[in-house]
């Protein structure tokens, strides 16, 4: 504790209701305002999480995100309003906090976090609260805190269910807790779980996981309480039924284990399967522009266009394609011409190349093809009018 941390009397003013629980009291609050937090992503649970550490008055708060906030984000994202949209998420949370509390400090990072940026980032913050919401990046944000000795609390949500623990925790003895890589060794398939993006959240949900991720980085930071090293907080939103499992030290973990092999970062995206998963889905698939897509429909053949999105989504923005979900994708293989060019789309072109496959593979299609970037690339270049989600 840095005894030369002092408060001003508006600070002491506004910590007043920390100041007054026993156990908290002001060295507590000194605790939090020499603390130095990095939130990695502002999105959903980034976003309670955020105003709760600025708001408790942890002292500096670096944010890494390279996002820019969107429409659909607004239903759950409570820290930014209509006037963001379009703006860097960094930004615009940057300049929230710091209109919720002017004495603390704020850096921001518009960028990705990765194997090449991952350690020189991190070094400098005493914690890491993990706001993700792919497997690439949780692994980079636990291994990195693990090579760095660094505390990371973890979150993640999905429709109605969320997650909650504090890995790699600094115990009384100087040993390290459980990490990331003791409760899940290996991630899972890719496709396998799907993104808040593809199977949906809550909105309320990341308020409470973010919320609860800030209340574990608060008894950190401060000592007060009994932090969720070791275990795992688990809460099922639909039902209200709330579970906390043991987590144990595994004795092969690659980074701690009895016989550690990795002593680096490494490729995440290699590692989670999404690279093969990429080139495996995309091989040999055929693609269109969302331009060329465009002269297409003005030409004197234009192309039949697949939607295979689901059918909520259709009725948020469409491009006028057929709407032949991916989950039934084969029961429409009877309505989609051989004799024209078929356009096949979705959201960003993942799912369509899915489709695509499917009926190549499946019913001996040779006229289809991707469209590249999906609605998502159409509305940003041919229609900025239509409504992203």
């Amino acid at each position: 504790m840095d005894p030369q941390i002092t408060f001003s009397k508006e600070e002491l003013e506004r910590y007043s209701r920390h100041l007054i629980i026993p156990e908290f009291n002001i060295e507590g609050q000194r605790r939090l305002k020499q603390a130095r937090v990095l939130v990695v992503g502002s999105g959903g649970l980034g976003s309670p999480l955020l105003l709760y550490l600025a708001a408790a008055g942890v002292g500096a708060i670096g944010i890494v995100d390279f996002d820019v906030v969107d429409a659909s984000n607004l239903q759950r994202q409570v820290l930014f309003g209509i006037q963001d949209v379009g703006r860097p998420k960094v930004e615009a949370a940057a300049e929230r906090i710091r209109s919720l509390n002017p004495y603390i400090e704020v850096k921001t990072y518009n960028t990705q976090l990765s194997s090449a940026n991952a350690l020189e980032i991190i070094k400098d913050y005493d914690l890491v609260a993990d706001g993700t919401d792919n497997f690439p990046t949780r692994y980079l944000v636990n291994d990195a805190c693990v090579l760095l000795g660094k505390v990371n609390v973890y979150a993640s949500i999905y429709r109605f269910e969320g997650q909650v623990s504090v890995f790699n925790y600094l115990q009384a003895d100087g040993t390290r807790g459980p990490n990331y890589r003791d409760l899940f060794p290996a991630p899972p398939p890719p496709g396998l779980v799907p993104s808040c993006a593809e199977g949906g959240v809550i909105g309320v949900l990341p308020g409470i996981l973010g919320s609860l991720q800030a209340n574990e980085v608060i008894k950190v930071l401060s000592g007060v309480g009994e932090p969720l090293s070791g275990r795992l907080f688990l809460l099922d939103a639909a039902t209200f039924e709330t579970r906390t499992l043991k987590v144990y030290a595994s004795p092969n973990n690659p980074l701690t284990g009895e016989h550690p092999t990795q002593t680096e970062l490494i490729d995440y995206e290699a590692f989670c399967g999404l690279k093969t998963e990429e080139q495996r889905e995309d091989a040999g698939i055929k693609e269109l522009t969302v331009n060329e897509l465009q002269a297409l429909r003005e030409s004197a053949n234009p192309p039949f266009v697949v939607d295979v999105r689901e059918p909520y989504e259709y009725a948020i923005a469409h491009i006028d394609g057929e709407l032949m979900p991916l989950g039934s994708i084969g029961e429409f293989a009877s309505r989609i011409p051989r004799d024209r060019k078929v356009v096949v789309h979705c959201r960003s072109g993942v799912r369509s190349a899915r489709a695509i496959r499917q009926l190549e593979d499946g019913h001996g299609f040779d006229n289809l093809y991707n469209l590249k970037g999906g609605i998502l690339a159409w509305a940003n270049e041919i229609d900025t009018e239509l409504a992203k989600y």
